[in-house]
C-alpha cells in the first residue's frame, strides 16, 4: 500500500491529519527516489515521516509535531540530538575548513582516543562507513590467511557490500540476492547464533576459513538473541583454527560501554568495526584490531616482509568534520556515564512496556539487552507472557516475521499519534539523554496505541 491508497483505519487516519506536510513530500520524493526513500529501513506505511530538526530525546516534523525518539540515527546518537559540546567542536572545524585532502591533528588525537578505549585497538584506520570497515576487515582476513571463506550468522546485519547482502533479512539458505555473484555466496558460510556446539565442529572442519564476523550482542544489536557463550567459544575455536574473529561493532562500540561489547563482554576479538557513535553522528568509521592484522595496510611493514600491500584509499577518511565530531564525542562517552545511563533507561523501558501488556492482557512482549529494545508480536499465535518472556526460544522466522504484521505497522503509527517513534524492527535504541519522564511517557504511548489496536480488532 502506498500513501495514495487508505484504509478506514481511524489510526491512520489520525496520522494523516497530523501530518499532511509528510505526505505532500512523499508524493514529490516517489518522483526522484526508487520508493520514495534514501535508505530501506526509512520506507514506512502510509507514508514516512519527513522531519524537521531534532535536539535532545526529541525530533520535530515538518509539521511541527513532537516525538520522543527511539530510532536514534540508526544507533547513532548515544549522546542525543545535537549535544552542544559536539555541535560547538564541528562549528569550530568548519571555520578551519571541510577537507584537506592532507593529514591533520585531529585524525592523530581521534585514532589515540579510540586506541585508548577499544581494547582490540593496536592500530586503527578510519573509513567513511560501517559497509566500508567490514568490507576491508575481510578483506584483510583473506589476505592474513591465505583463504577464502567467511563464516558470518543467519540475521546479523554488516552493512549492504556483497559478501553481506544475504542472510539477513531474506536468502537464509545462503542462496546470493540480487546482483551478488554467485561465486562470492559460495565463499561464505551461514551459521546459526544460537547453535553454539554446530558453530564450533562447523569451524574445526574446515580448513578455508578466513574470518568469522557477528554483531557481538546478536543479530539487530540483540532483537535476534545469541545462545550464551558463543562469544567465548569462537574465540577460542578461531585462535585454535588461526581464523580472524571479526566483531561488527557499528552500533555496539561506544554504546554497549565505552570500550564496545568486546570491553563488557571482556572477550576481545582480532579485528572489529566501528562507525556511527566513533564520528559523534557524522559519516565515519574505522577498523581497529592488532597490528599485525593492520600490518597489511602499512607500506613499510608490507615492503620489510616482502609481500603485497593492500591498497587502501577514501576520499573522505577521517574527514576533519567527522574527526572533531567523534573526538568530542568520545571524550564525553569516556568520561560522563552515559552508556550506563542509556543501558539503564532500556531496561526500564523495557520493564515498563510489559507491564503495559500485561495489564492491557496483550500477548505481546518487550525484550533486548543494554540500550536496545523490540517487540515481539507472536506473529504464530501461540501465546506469550510478557512478564515471562524469553526471546532466545524463538526462531528467526518468528522473530522476522513481527515487522510484517498489519497490526505492527498500525502500531507503530498509533506510536506515532502519541508522540513516540520507534523503527520498523519494530523496536527502539536509547540514548543517554532519554529521562525517567520520557520512559514514563513511552509507557503511556503504548498503553494508547494498544487500546487503539484493539478498537480495531488487531489484537489476538
Amino acid at each position: 500500500m502506498n500513501d495514495s491508497e487508505r484504509s478506514n483505519s481511524p489510526i491512520e487516519t489520525r496520522f494523516r491529519e497530523m501530518t499532511p506536510g509528510s505526505m505532500q513530500r512523499s508524493h514529490r520524493a516517489r518522483e526522484v527516489f526508487p520508493s520514495g526513500v534514501v535508505h530501506d529501513g526509512r520506507r514506512m506505511w502510509p507514508y514516512p515521516l519527513y522531519v524537521e530538526r531534532a535536539k535532545g530525546a526529541y525530533k520535530w516534523d515538518v509539521d511541527g509535531n513532537r516525538y520522543i525518539d527511539y530510532f536514534g540515527g540508526h544507533g547513532a546518537l548515544i549522546l542525543g540530538h545535537g549535544d552542544d559540546r559536539v555541535l560547538q567542536a564541528v562549528h569550530e572545524q568548519l571555520e578551519r575548513g571541510t577537507h584537506y585532502a592532507a593529514c591533520h591533528d585531529l585524525e592523530v588525537e581521534w585514532g589515540e582516543r579510540l586506541k585508548a578505549m577499544v581494547p582490540c585497538a593496536e592500530r586503527v584506520r578510519f573509513m567513511s562507513s560501517g559497509t566500508e570497515a567490514n568490507l576491508m576487515a575481510l578483506r584483510i582476513a583473506r589476505a592474513h590467511t591465505g583463504r577464502t571463506v567467511l563464516v558470518r550468522f543467519r540475521g546479523h546485519f554488516h552493512g549492504w557490500q556483497d559478501h553481506v547482502a544475504f542472510g539477513v533479512d531474506s536468502h537464509l539458505d545462503g542462496t546470493p540476492s540480487p546482483g551478488v555473484l554467485d561465486g562470492i555466496a559460495e565463499h561464505v558460510v551461514l551459521a546459526d547464533a544460537t547453535d553454539v556446539a554446530g558453530t564450533v565442529a562447523l569451524l574445526e572442519s574446515r580448513d578455508d576459513v578466513a574470518a568469522v564476523i557477528l554483531e557481538p550482542t546478536g543479530g539487530s544489536f540483540g532483537a535476534i538473541p545469541t545462545a550464551p557463550g558463543l562469544l567465548e567459544a569462537l574465540r577460542d575455536v578461531t585462535s585454535r583454527r588461526d581464523i580472524v574473529l571479526i566483531f561488527d561493532e557499528v552500533v555496539t562500540g561506544f554504546r554497549v560501554a565505552p570500550g564496545g561489547a568486546q570491553s563488557y563482554y571482556g572477550v576481545t576479538p582480532d579485528l572489529a568495526s566501528f562507525a556511527k557513535i566513533v564520528s559523534g553522528g557524522l559519516p565515519g568509521g574505522c577498523i581497529a584490531g592488532s597490528k599485525t592484522l593492520l600490518d597489511h595496510l602499512d607500506f613499510e611493514e608490507s615492503a620489510r616482509l616482502g609481500r603485497e600491500k593492500i591498497s587502501h584509499h577514501g576520499t573522505f577518511n577521517a574527514n576533519p568534520a567527522s574527526a572533531a565530531a567523534g573526538n568530542a564525542a568520545l571524550g564525553i562517552l569516556a568520561q560522563e556515564g552515559l552508556c550506563e545511563v542509556a543501558n539503564e533507561r532500556g531496561a526500564g523501558i523495557r520493564d515498563a512496556l510489559n507491564r503495559v501488556f500485561a495489564e492491557e492482557e496483550v500477548p505481546w512482549a518487550c525484550y533486548g539487552e543494554h540500550s536496545g529494545f523490540y517487540f515481539f508480536t507472536d506473529p504464530s499465535r501461540v501465546g506469550v507472557d510478557p512478564t515471562d518472556f524469553d526471546a532466545s526460544t524463538w526462531t528467526l522466522d518468528d522473530i522476522k516475521a513481527c515487522a510484517g504484521q498489519r497490526s505492527v505497522r498500525k502500531f507503530r503509527l498509533a506510536l506515532l499519534t502519541n508522540g513516540v517513534d520507534i523503527s520498523g524492527k519494530p523496536g527502539g535504541i536509547v540514548s543517554g539523554v532519554h529521562s525517567v519522564e520520557d520512559v514514563e511517557r513511552t509507557a503511556d504511548a503504548t498503553r494508547a496505541a494498544v487500546r487503539a489496536l484493539r478498537a480495531e480488532g488487531e489484537l489476538h
